[in-house]
């Protein structure tokens, strides 16, 4: 078996730490192959969808991607930019607003990257150039502030099924969720009033998340319980009382039960309980893309429009606005604690005339 290596690597260059932060991913073009390509690996995960292999096969391979990927593929293209896929480029933004902000307190020693779970930058690239620029120890950071399976446990397993075929493995974090982390939960009510400075405030505001399917929950999934917690505290931070918002599911898939109550049922009914001025966010959402600008955007706007509703705005994901990448940058410090990086000059030396050594060795035993 052969193991991946790092040909650029140098037993002199200086130990870092690095850190990766990852996203779910992005089709590398608005089109139906590329949206083929995507779904597919997307939707052949296992952890995405638990239904039994052979017959997901079929239905996948036979149904879904026959029909699904011109479909998402015109979707695609309403949100496309100049700059390509929002996710793609807003998670680049967050990535270099990120490095900026680490080296203010650890210079170039912490090095920043950042990976797709399905799609491009994938996982392997995203480790592969941090590896090679010296990273001895590794922190992974999912944008998914609530863990999932279908999400922090998905990307939990691209990194082991990675060092699998690694000829050397860092030291490693991984950071699961941090869905009640106070500078992230700050960060959201921040983004929630300054809109609010220029907007108003609504009649309720509705917390909208990506949904899951029901059994999940049955099955130990905190998914449910973190999304309640999150916007608990985001209320409290506002000062919103329980009639004041509402926490509500999206993008739900399939025909089975997925959690509840979902957004597009509750934007439809609203109007007729006598809330016509709503404001939706969605704190799961680190970063702004197909589901938050074209799903709830103008699709679910639609919805409550129709059923009599008067005013209906989307409050934009956090992105790269300067107190997302603080709580970010914070929280990685936090995570950092008891990681130090020694610059010693003379071990560096003396690891290089080691490696020089043994190679002279082997040429004269050869």
């Amino acid at each position: 078996m052969k193991f991946t290596g790092s040909p650029k690597f140098s037993h002199q260059q200086r130990d870092r730490i690095g850190v990766l932060i990852t996203n779910l991913g992005t089709p590398d073009a608005p089109d139906t192959p590329s949206l083929r390509r995507y779904l597919r690996q997307f939707l052949s995960d296992p952890r995405v969808v638990e239904v039994p292999r052979l017959l997901w096969w079929l239905i996948l391979n036979l149904v879904i991607l026959v029909i699904r990927p011109k479909r998402s593929a015109a979707a695609y293209k309403t949100v496309w930019t100049e700059r390509g896929s929002p996710l793609l480029f807003h998670t680049q933004d967050q990535q270099r607003a990120l490095q900026q902000a680490l080296a203010r307190d650890y210079g170039d020693d912490v090095l920043v990257e950042f990976a797709m779970r399905y799609g491009n930058p994938s996982i392997q690239q995203g480790l592969q150039s941090l590896f090679e620029q010296g990273a001895r120890k590794l922190m992974v950071l999912p944008l998914y502030p609530q863990y999932s399976a279908a999400t922090s446990g998905s990307t939990f397993d691209a990194i082991a099924a990675d060092f699998t075929q690694r000829r050397w493995l860092p030291d490693f974090r991984f950071i699961a969720h941090y869905h009640d982390y106070a500078p992230y939960i700050k960060a959201v009510a921040q983004s929630i009033e300054r809109y609010w400075q220029h907007h108003g405030k609504p009649d309720k505001l509705v917390l909208s998340y990506h949904g899951v399917p029901l059994k999940y929950l049955h099955q130990g999934d905190p998914y449910h319980c973190e999304c309640h917690k999150t916007s608990r505290l985001i209320a409290e931070q506002l000062g919103l009382g329980k009639d004041q918002y509402v926490t509500t599911f999206q993008s739900r898939f399939g025909r089975e039960e997925w959690l509840q109550p979902y957004t597009d049922a509750t934007l439809k009914a609203l109007p007729g309980q006598g809330v016509k001025n709503i404001h939706v966010v969605c704190p799961g959402f680190s970063a702004d893309c197909l589901e938050t600008i074209e799903e709830i955007g103008e699709e679910n706007r639609e919805y409550f429009i129709e059923a009599g509703g008067e005013n209906y705005a989307y409050i934009p994901a956090l992105n790269a606005e300067p107190e997302h990448i603080e709580a970010l940058a914070q929280l990685v410090r936090d995570n950092l604690v008891g990681w130090q990086l020694h610059h010693d000059e003379s071990a560096r030396a003396a690891r290089a005339e080691a490696v020089q050594a043994a190679l002279k060795e082997s040429k004269s035993d050869g």
